[in-house]
């Protein structure tokens, strides 16, 4: 079974949804333009909610220390997710400054993307390779798009990935199938309407990772 990572929880009944259904990851979103963006307080109660065992995840677009400290200083994560454009450099100092394993994310449209795989794949302890957004798009994810799997088919990675970009209940097997992927990032495709988890959704989306 791939590993599953549920992004963008709000309540606590989408908590218990994805760590009901299985999920291994549960992530909360710190980017105020997000329909999904939580406050630190709201995610300090979520976070009481992940039971031993399930990753808490904070996604970051290109936070600076202060944000970071402010966020650590009250919510209980386990990773920091870094979704903006951070480089390899600043991914290092994360992690170096704030002691937690880090995510790193990035944005694939073609084969000239690819490289960044092995550059992050240096300083990040886990990434994210997800659909390069829009140029005019105001969220760095969860936009719903996809890209072509085939590109990171025989692939090599230096750390665990997680596929990410477009991603539903109906299409995510054909996707680990084609990939590999060790594991799998959703959002926008269990969602009965922007920042709104549907639960059956999230449990049929784990069913097809399996």
């Amino acid at each position: 079974m791939a590993q599953v990572k549920i992004c963008g929880l709000k309540t606590p009944q989408d908590i218990a949804a994805a760590v009901g259904a299985g999920a291994q990851y549960t992530g909360f979103v710190f980017f105020p333009k997000s329909p999904r963006a939580v406050s630190v307080d709201q995610a300090r109660d979520l976070a009481g909610h992940v039971p031993t065992g399930v990753m808490r995840v904070g996604l970051f677009v290109d936070p600076d220390d202060a944000l970071l400290d402010q966020t650590l200083a009250t919510v209980p994560l386990d990773m920091i997710q870094l979704h903006g454009k951070e480089t390899p450099d600043r991914v290092a100092q994360v992690k170096t400054r704030f002691g937690l394993p880090v995510m790193k994310a990035m944005g694939i449209a073609s084969s000239a993307d690819l490289d960044q795989i092995w550059d992050y794949g240096l300083t990040a302890d886990m990434l994210l390779v997800d659909a390069k957004p829009p140029r005019d798009a105001e969220l760095p994810g969860g936009n719903g798009l996809a890209f072509d799997w085939r590109l990171l088919v025989g692939r090599r990675f230096l750390k665990p990935w997680l596929l990410a970009g477009g991603l539903n209940p109906d299409n995510v097997a054909q996707a680990i199938r084609l990939t590999g992927a060790p594991g799998v990032d959703v959002s926008s495709g269990v969602e009965s309407a922007p920042g709104t988890k549907d639960p059956d959704l999230i449990r049929a989306f784990v069913r097809a990772a399996a």
